[in-house]
C-alpha cells in the first residue's frame, strides 16, 4: 500500500515506545510485539496505512493466531491503531499511530495502566502482592497475553500457573515485575534456574527461535524496569451481587 510519508527517527521511536507508550497504555507482551511489528512495516517504511491478515501477522510477529487477533483489537481500542477497513477476503487495513500521536488521536486512551472503579482508592502497583487473590493473578496472565513467558505456547486455565523470574529461595518477590504466566511444564523444569538461563536452555533445545529468545530477553529487561505493568481491574459491587444471585 503506497502512501509515502517521512520516516521517523527509529532510535527515538523505540525509546518512546519502551519508556512512554508501554507503561502509559499498559501494553502486555503480545500487544507490544504486534505494535512493534506493525510500526516497523508501516511508519518506519514510510507508510501510514498497512494491509495485513491476522494469520500472516501471527506468523511474522511470532505470536499465536489468537494472541495476534486480541492484540489488534486492544491496540485499536487504546488508539494505537485506527481501523480503516476489515473484510474476510482482504483482511485488515489499519493506520498505525506513532507514540507521540496517540494521546491526541485517541481521546479515550487511559492515563495509566491501572483501571479502577470510581469508588476505589489509588492503587500503587509497586506495593501489591500479585499472588494474593484471583484478580491480581489474572492480571498477570492477561498481561502476558495467554502465552507461556518461556516457551510461548498458548495456555489454558488448566495448563497455566505463575512463575517467579527470580526464585523466592533467592530473594524473589511477588511483585508484577517478578511474576510471569507460565506453563506447568516450564514451571517444573525451570525450578531454581534464573529466567535468562532457562530461556537460553530452551533455545539450545530448539524449543524457541533466536528471535523469540531475543524478544523474551528484552521483555526481562522491560519487566525489571517496571515497563510491562498489568492492568488491574477492580470488579464493581453490583457485578458481585449478580454473580451470587
Amino acid at each position: 500500500m503506497k502512501n509515502n510519508q517521512p520516516k521517523p527517527d527509529a532510535e527515538l521511536l523505540w525509546k518512546q515506545m519502551d519508556d512512554e507508550l508501554v507503561p502509559r497504555l499498559g501494553l502486555n507482551l503480545g500487544d507490544r510485539a504486534v505494535y512493534a511489528h506493525l510500526l516497523r512495516h508501516s511508519r518506519l517504511a514510510g507508510k501510514t496505512r498497512l494491509r495485513f491478515s491476522i494469520r500472516g501477522l501471527a506468523r511474522t510477529a511470532h505470536v499465536s493466531h489468537t494472541s495476534a487477533r486480541q492484540a489488534v483489537r486492544r491496540l485499536i481500542a487504546k488508539g494505537a491503531l485506527r481501523l480503516i477497513e476489515r473484510t474476510a477476503a482482504a483482511g485488515h487495513v489499519i493506520e498505525v499511530r506513532l507514540p507521540s500521536e496517540i494521546r491526541v488521536a485517541g481521546g479515550a486512551v487511559p492515563a495509566g495502566p491501572a483501571r479502577r472503579s470510581p469508588s476505589a482508592g489509588p492503587v500503587n502497583l509497586e506495593q501489591l502482592n500479585f499472588l494474593q487473590g484471583p484478580t491480581r493473578r489474572e492480571a498477570i496472565h492477561a498481561r502476558d497475553c495467554g502465552l507461556c513467558f518461556y516457551c510461548l505456547i498458548q495456555l489454558t486455565r488448566r495448563t497455566r500457573c505463575l512463575d517467579h523470574l527470580v526464585p523466592r529461595a533467592r530473594g524473589g518477590t511477588n511483585s508484577y515485575r517478578n511474576l510471569v504466566s507460565c506453563c506447568v511444564e516450564c514451571n517444573e523444569q525451570k525450578g531454581q534456574t534464573p529466567a535468562e538461563d532457562y530461556l537460553r536452555s530452551l533455545y539450545r533445545r530448539r524449543r524457541i527461535t533466536s528471535a523469540e529468545l531475543e524478544g523474551q530477553l528484552r521483555a526481562l529487561d522491560a519487566l525489571a524496569a517496571g515497563g510491562l505493568r498489568p492492568i488491574l481491574l477492580h470488579p464493581a459491587a453490583p457485578a458481585r451481587k449478580q454473580r451470587k444471585s
